[in-house]
C-alpha cells in the first residue's frame, strides 16, 4: 500500500508502540541506503514537506535527515509492506547518505549491477590504456566509444533478426557495457539516464 495523510492510520502502530522500521531506497538504482524508524508525526511530515523524516529514539523528537548537513533525502513515495507494520520509503539522496560519508549505510553491501559497473567505468578514465580496455576506450576519445555504440547496437539488432538468443544476450551485454562508457566519456552517468525515464513514465 502506498501511504498518503489519509492512509496513515491504517498502520498497525501497536504492534511496535507507535513506531515502525523503515528502510529506504533508492528509486531509481534500487540500492539499500539507510533504515530509520518512523511513527505517525515522521509520516505526515514526510509527506506534507517531500523530505524524508525519521523518529530519532536517541534524541526523542522528530529527525529531517539532512537538517544539519544538507543531504536530505527527496521523498518519492512511502510504502507499508503485507502486514502494515514495517516501511519502505523511496527517496532520492542528495549527498551522502551515512553519516561517515558514504553513498548508504549499508557501504559494505554491493550496489546494484548496473551501478557497480557504472562506477567501476568511472575510475577507470584515469587508468592505463596499456592494461584497460576501458581507459583505451577513453583515452581514444568519445568519438571512438560513440561508434562501438554503434556498433554494438547493430549487432543487437542482427542477433534479434535471426533469432539467435544467445548472440542476442551477449551482444546486448557489450551494448550496455559501450553505453556505459560514452555515458561516462561524455561527462554524465547512468542515473542521469534513469531520472529521464522516471520522468517520461510519470
Amino acid at each position: 500500500m502506498q501511504l498518503t495523510t489519509a492512509t496513515i492510520e491504517q498502520l498497525d502502530w501497536d504492534k511496535m508502540d507507535g513506531l515502525l522500521p523503515c528502510t529506504v531506497q533508492h528509486p531509481l538504482t534500487g540500492e539499500v541506503l539507510m533504515l530509520g524508524y518512523m511513527n505517525r508525526d515522521a509520516v505526515s511530515a514526510s509527506l506534507e514537506s517531500a523530505k524524508v523524516t525519521f523518529y530519532s529514539r536517541s534524541k526523542q523528537r522528530l529527525w529531517t535527515k539532512g537538517e544539519s548537513s544538507g543531504n536530505v533525502l527527496q521523498l518519492h513515495g512511502i510504502y507499508a509492506d503485507c502486514d502494515n507494520d514495517a516501511l519502505l520509503v523511496q527517496a532520492i539522496p542528495h549527498g551522502p547518505t551515512c553519516h561517515l560519508g558514504t553513498r548508504s549505510c549499508f557501504a559494505e553491501a554491493p550496489a546494484p549491477l548496473l551501478q557497480q559497473l557504472d562506477e567501476l567505468l568511472a575510475s577507470r578514465k584515469d587508468a592505463d590504456p596499456e592494461h584497460s580496455y576501458t581507459a583505451k576506450l577513453f583515452a581514444a576519445g568519445v568519438k571512438r566509444a560513440a561508434q562501438k555504440v554503434g556498433e554494438e547496437g547493430v549487432e543487437v539488432a542482427l542477433a534479434a533478426a535471426v533469432r539467435d538468443q544467445k548472440e542476442l544476450v551477449n551482444e546486448s551485454a557489450d551494448l550496455l557495457y559501450h553505453l556505459l562508457v560514452v555515458l561516462q566519456a561524455s561527462d554524465t552517468n547512468l542515473e542521469a539516464v534513469l531520472r529521464v525515464l522516471q520522468q517520461r513514465r510519470s
